[in-house]
């Protein structure tokens, strides 16, 4: 029997979505930080 998750994926499906999400959500932190860090070297908020 193929072993599926809640949402009809099979783990490595899930696992390699999960993969992508977490690039993604890397990749969007990272652009965040340094959006900020150029904020704050424009004009310092502390």
């Amino acid at each position: 029997m193929n072993e599926r998750i809640g949402t009809h994926l099979t783990p490595e499906e899930a696992q390699e979505i999960h993969k992508g999400f977490m690039g993604t959500f890397v990749l969007y932190v990272a652009i965040a930080v340094v959006a900020h860090f150029l904020m704050w070297a424009y004009k310092p908020w502390l």
